[in-house]
């Protein structure tokens, strides 16, 4: 029998992340802090930054390491670190570049003596530690355990206090059920009562007052209703609603678990069109219960940005993933203590636990060797003192809530090949080059750019829409096609075009050819009424593609899907929209905007669920859900059947 079910909380340990240092090490760093400067402590325990670190989830051990050359056309693509002791001056596969702790850079060594043709390569180094810690977090957020009770039910002295009425039912008394559906047991020895947990088949509101007002909650919800709309609707109070909004998120967790994680699994798919893309907003800069703003000018007027992101099925329009960079069960008390430990402050940013946060180390107070002065310690402590004030939790860099992002999306889909659509978003692009790097290898995996001018009037687009269809009309009328449809047109014309358009290029280097990206964009056939036309480009090799194949994947190349749950997620959650225009100096004013991310990331999954299997669309000639059209259920799910899910 299904229990009741309750949100995970950061004690509980579902992802266990091995510690990538040794006690021996940490002793080492404590002695070395005082006795080195910065510069040359960093350098000592730079090693770190190769070093895989390992992690266990659902009972399989995983381990990362992504600190390599994520150029796709590079000889050294996905290749670890390496040092050629057989090749004179035993140079290293890859070298450390940048002068400033946060710039530092892996190079791709350009050495022809030692393998094929590099390409001068560069990339910002991530933490594996962080990546790791990231990935855990993003799995206890989204996850949902069992509650395990620990029952009391004999009084002190009874001689029959190892029993319990799950297995010795002769020595207790049933005495029926209360109100909410919990069972009542008896001791017949020393006559203590004791309630039991119902089963989620016989309650699945337990605990919950005003039942009634759940369909209406998550109607209003989804439609856009804001806070304090939907407590003047409900005639409830603000601490009700969010007590309302962590139940429904949890309910929403445990009908995802049985309709997206298990059908998911047992799936095989030939081929994934990924379209990913991200969504800032800026949460509304309130000061916390009981802070003085004055004690602390400034920060009330910062603008905190936090990121959104998304990734949808391009052909299905099922959203497999919606994730807030930000944590919010992570302390200054858990940074400090992380600092002091590990001695952060004076490492580099890829060797820190923490570099995932946007503040990564807790200022310190300078060593007898420190390059930092009193001065600049006090600045960078008032700093984060400010930041305490406000909103818990810490924003994530979006770099590695992408990597994390795409871990879980591969981890989760069982796919032969994959293509990834998105804009010109590099932190998007590195992530999916890191986590991809086998298949890309392998030529499994490819990556398209869709990009469009958004500076364009809705009447150029429409022009530019009409001009496409007759531009293809003409071509096929030419050609000798006699279909009319859009599609195969722009098929056959894109083949054409194929031949000629190339996305790479051959060049000679030392006697040895290589392939580069061309950056020689295509402008697609078809445009459309909203956006006109838009641009594709394949940053990973084709060259082993014939043009029909290239022709059949760029005609599947477009956004509409992350776009449209985008915009839904900007019109259907009123504290997520878009700002207000107002007679302010910078005109505009976020006075409804979210204020809690946490709160933000209930929402959108509760959004993503709602969206996923109970908004149908039509797409051809019917009308059917994302998760219908995927092939995870067969049937258009109610707001009811989340809420009261059994």
């Amino acid at each position: 029998m299904a229990k009741l079910k309750r949100l995970a909380t950061k004690d509980d340990v579902i992802v266990d992340v091995c510690t990538p240092i040794s006690d021996t090490e940490i002793e080492e760093r404590h002695k070395d802090y005082e006795q080195l400067e910065p510069r040359k402590f960093a350098f000592r325990y730079n090693p770190m930054l190769y070093l895989p670190t390992t992690f266990t989830l659902n009972g399989e051990t995983h381990s990362i390491q992504y600190n390599y050359c994520i150029n796709p056309f590079c000889h050294n693509f996905g290749k670890e670190q390496k040092k050629f002791e057989s090749v004179k001056g035993k140079p290293s596969r890859y070298k450390i570049g940048g002068s400033s702790n946060y710039n530092k850079e892996v190079i791709c060594n350009d050495n022809s003596l030692v393998e094929g043709i590099t390409l001068n390569c560069s990339v910002n180094p991530f933490s594996n530690w962080s990546i790791a810690e990231e990935i855990k977090r993003l799995v206890q957020v989204g996850s949902v355990l069992d509650i395990e009770p620990d029952y009391q039910f004999h009084k002190d002295g009874c001689a029959d206090s190892s029993t319990t009425p799950f297995k010795d039912t002769k020595n207790f008394y049933s005495r029926g059920e209360t109100k909410a559906k919990s069972h009542k047991y008896q001791c017949k020895t020393c006559k203590k009562y004791t309630n039991v947990l119902p089963n989620r088949e016989r309650s699945t509101t337990y605990h919950q007052k005003k039942n009634e007002i759940l369909p209406t909650f998550a109607r209003l919800l989804v439609g856009k209703g804001s806070v304090k709309r939907a407590c003047e609707i409900l005639q409830i109070g603000n601490g009700t609603y969010y007590h309302k909004l962590k139940w429904l998120y949890r309910r929403c967790l445990e009908f995802l678990e049985r309709y997206e994680t298990k059908p998911l699994k047992m799936m095989e798919f030939n081929e994934v069109w990924l379209n990913t893309d991200k969504m800032n907003y800026y949460l509304n800069n309130v000061i916390n219960k009981g802070q003085k703003a004055k004690k602390y000018p400034g920060l009330e007027e910062r603008q905190l940005q936090t990121y959104l992101v998304v990734t949808a099925d391009a052909s299905s329009r099922y959203v497999f993933r919606s994730d807030i960079a930000y944590d919010s069960n992570i302390t200054l008390d858990d940074l400090e203590r992380d600092t002091i430990l590990y001695k952060e402050d004076h490492l580099n940013t890829f060797c820190r636990k923490n570099d995932r946060l946007e503040w990564s180390y807790y200022p310190q107070e300078p060593t007898d060797n420190d390059t930092e002065d009193v001065g600049g310690y006090k600045y960078e402590l008032n700093k984060i003192k400010k930041r305490s004030q406000y909103v818990d939790g810490l924003h994530v860099n979006v770099g590695y809530t992408n990597t994390a992002h795409f871990w879980l999306i591969k981890n989760l889909v069982n796919a032969k090949e994959w293509r990834l659509i998105t804009d010109d978003d590099k932190s998007i692009r590195n992530a999916f080059y890191r986590v991809f790097t086998n298949e890309i290898r392998l030529s499994d995996a490819h990556h398209f750019i869709a990009q469009s001018d958004k500076t364009k009037g809705r009447e150029q687009c429409e022009m530019e829409f009409e001009d496409a269809k007759n531009h293809l009309h003409e071509w096929g009328d030419a050609k000798g096609y006699k279909t009319r449809n859009l599609r195969t047109l722009a098929s056959h014309y894109l083949e054409e075009v194929l031949h000629k358009h190339e996305f790479s290029e051959v060049k000679v280097k030392d006697g040895l050819r290589y392939i580069v990206h061309k950056d020689n964009p295509l402008e697609h056939p078809l445009a459309s009424k909203d956006r006109g036309f838009h641009t594709v480009d394949c940053m990973t090799d084709l060259s082993s593609y014939e043009p029909g194949d290239i022709a059949k994947m760029i005609m599947n190349v477009n956004d509409h899907s992350v776009n449209s749950f985008i915009q839904l997620v900007r019109r259907r959650i009123s504290s997520l929209e878009r700002p207000l225009t107002t007679a302010r100096g910078d005109k505009k004013s976020y006075i409804y905007a979210n204020l809690n991310p946490v709160y933000a990331q209930y929402m959108v999954t509760i959004l993503r669920t709602y969206y996923n299997f109970c908004k149908p669309m039509k797409m051809g000639n019917k009308k059917l859900t994302p998760a219908q059209r995927i092939g995870i259920t067969d049937k258009q799910f109610k707001l009811e059947d989340i809420i009261y899910f059994k």
